[in-house]
């Protein structure tokens, strides 16, 4: 390329993915949240739903501005400890649900969750809402829905002692696989329409 000072600037040569990256799904270099977010989306923009994720709320404390135009918070905090990662409404139903990615191949450590984000769970079913947990195998690129119902046997056993974790197993058979799909990359409301109508 040249510019009007007569100085020659090569541009970078993009690198084309290898064939075995460009075949696998795992490389398509976009997380759980992002997938969920995508079919969010398109639920909104074809008035199938209103589901959004919760902002985490934060206390701004100290902004640095050093112009106008850019100003970068130096210093913030968690106000509190947030409850769920997404809510909203589909078919006349309140929708609440919780989405964990996990790079662990035999399970689902319970660490992942929280009492208080059980507590706002159970408050939410409690209500009539409709509640659930998505959890992503990574390095399977599966999906699965589990009724919140579920996650609170397995919760209650670590409580008491037991595992405190869920096996992939475990989970396989107590939910409900989300097909990946181009424009609902997790179609989760097509369980939701087989389970509540």
């Amino acid at each position: 390329m040249n510019y009007p000072n007569g100085q020659r600037k090569t541009l970078p040569v993009r690198k084309t993915p290898s064939e075995k990256e460009s075949k696998s799904f795992s490389n398509r270099g976009m997380t759980l949240e992002d997938d969920i977010n995508i079919t969010n989306q398109f639920y909104l923009d074809t008035n199938k739903a209103v589901i959004h994720k919760k902002p985490t709320p934060v206390q701004i404390v100290n902004v640095n501005y050093p112009k106008r135009s850019a100003a970068v918070i130096t210093e913030a905090y968690f106000k509190q400890a947030s409850t769920t990662d997404y809510n909203g409404l589909y078919r006349g139903k309140y929708i609440d649900f919780e989405a964990k990615e996990t790079k662990n191949k035999t399970l689902f450590p319970l660490a992942n969750i929280h009492d208080h984000q059980i507590s706002h769970m159970e408050s939410i079913i409690g209500h009539g809402g409709v509640s659930f947990l998505i959890i992503r195998f990574a390095a399977y690129d599966e999906t699965y829905f589990m009724e919140t119902e579920k996650l609170f046997s397995f919760w209650n056993d670590k409580l008491k002692g037991g595992k405190k974790s869920i096996s992939y197993e475990q989970v396989k058979q107590n939910s409900f696989l989300i097909p990946f799909q181009y424009q609902t990359r997790v179609d989760y409301l097509s369980i939701i329409d087989k389970l509540y109508f």
